[in-house]
């Protein structure tokens, strides 16, 4: 039995298998519409969630399987004082496999530890969001046929965006990708981000605050929101939240072929007059998402080799 907390888990062949997967259900999605017959996902999110949840349903519900579901922590036991430990034992008599969001850092890790079925990572604080990243992994795959030899610029809130460390921890294992860190001096990428990662797989990468005088050098960019949950101070926020705005104008000296990715939702990070520009991939990238997660589900519960 695997889990998925932390995109480092799995191999780069194991991601690419992944990608293979994905692409056979978008090509043969008849074929996979029952392979999930007579399993159930418990969706346990304990911060709020949109689109994860509801990715992880579709995905279950696709397969043929069914989903058990807990939206938030007042109307789980956690209110009562529930362990993670506990309620991931108890989920395990329940489901064949847990899809967990949470706002603590580790906690799927220790309901990985404890439960009798897989547990896939939706998300814990500002730390992983491992199907994120393969949803972004399959967008830039099929939207510029390979993940090698690219220059991948990052935009906006660097330091606590999780969507952000995980694409970097991925992507920095395929040959001759090159990052731009594009953020506020507040907001950069953590200091163990760029040592444990990019500077320990001599990964190139350009730290930066200027998106306009970037963008002409980038194949990706993926812009992300400042997340306002994760400040202490409003005043912070308020002063950061603002720092960069992707407007048409801003596109003038970009590459033709960009592809503009954004884990969403979206404030207002970019201009909704980007929208139908060729180059917008997120609203892509939300189709993407959910096939990924057929893909893990289906290698998780060993349905597909």
């Amino acid at each position: 039995m695997r889990s998925l907390i932390d995109i480092q888990e799995l191999s780069v062949e194991e991601i690419n298998d992944l990608v293979k997967c994905a692409e056979d259900i978008i090509a043969n999605p008849a074929k996979y519409s029952e392979m999930c017959k007579g399993k159930k996902l418990a969706t346990l999110f304990f911060e709020p969630s949109t689109r994860t949840r509801l990715s992880f349903e579709a995905a279950m519900y696709e397969l043929g399987g069914n989903v058990l579901s807990v939206s938030s922590a007042a109307s789980s036991s956690a209110a009562k004082g529930e362990s993670v430990a506990d309620t991931a034992k108890t989920i395990s008599s329940y489901a064949d496999i847990i899809a967990m969001r949470h706002p603590k850092e580790g906690a799927p890790l220790v309901a990985a530890m404890n439960a009798t079925i897989p547990v896939i990572n939706a998300g814990d604080g500002g730390h992983n969001h491992p199907t994120q990243t393969l949803a972004d992994i399959l967008t830039i795959h099929c939207e510029k046929g390979r993940l090698d030899n690219m220059t991948i610029g990052l935009c906006g809130d660097l330091k606590f965006g999780r969507t952000v460390h995980s694409l970097i921890s991925a992507m920095s294992r395929y040959e001759n990708v090159k990052f731009y860190l594009i953020s506020p001096d507040e907001l950069k990428v953590p200091s163990y981000v760029k040592k444990d990662i990019l500077k320990k797989n001599n990964v190139e990468y350009v730290q930066t605050s200027d998106l306009e005088g970037s963008i002409s050098e980038l194949d990706v960019l993926y812009m992300t929101r400042v997340q306002k949950e994760r400040f202490f101070n409003e005043e912070d926020y308020l002063r950061l939240k603002d720092s960069y705005i992707l407007t048409p104008d801003k596109l003038k000296t970009a590459k033709p072929d960009l592809s503009i990715l954004h884990p969403l939702p979206r404030v207002n990070e970019i201009a909704v007059a980007i929208d139908d520009d060729p180059r917008a991939c997120y609203f892509k990238q939300v189709y993407y998402g959910k096939i990924m997660r057929m893909s893990l589900i289906l290698k998780l519960l060993e349905v597909v080799k």
